[in-house]
């Protein structure tokens, strides 16, 4: 599946895949859909853009939010785990999906985190 309001996959991949009542969502890094260009700013901001683009992918799907079941964060750096938190928690505030968080090396573009995640909704 394919949203504008997300940003175009940089490699080949889809931005999300509906299989049955499961949504699997490839990792969305902090790029900005409108200019394509990684959004300007630390560790919050670039949370905030992953997480709204994944919004975005969940409301072409005809989901949101509410239906993510589980959550895979890589982070550039773990000193950022809390800032990170800070926002997560804002846009999973009630019954938050299940999560891993790891610290990689190295992300596409130098970001400083990519998210994936998983969601379910009864047909």
């Amino acid at each position: 599946m394919f949203t504008e309001k997300a940003p175009r996959p940089i490699g080949p991949y889809s931005q999300a895949v509906l299989a049955g009542p499961f949504l699997f969502g490839s990792g969305q890094i902090p790029i900005d859909p409108e200019t394509g260009k990684v959004v300007e700013g630390g560790i919050e901001e670039q949370t905030r853009r992953v997480l709204e683009n994944i919004k975005a992918v969940l409301e072409a799907a005809g989901m949101g939010l509410e239906d993510v079941v589980c959550v895979t964060v890589f982070l550039k750096d773990l000193k950022d785990f809390e800032a990170f938190n800070r926002v997560y928690s804002e846009y999973f505030s009630e019954n938050p999906p299940a999560r891993t968080t790891v610290q990689v090396a190295d992300l596409p573009k130098g970001v400083k985190l990519e998210v994936n995640f998983i969601a379910y909704k009864e047909q």
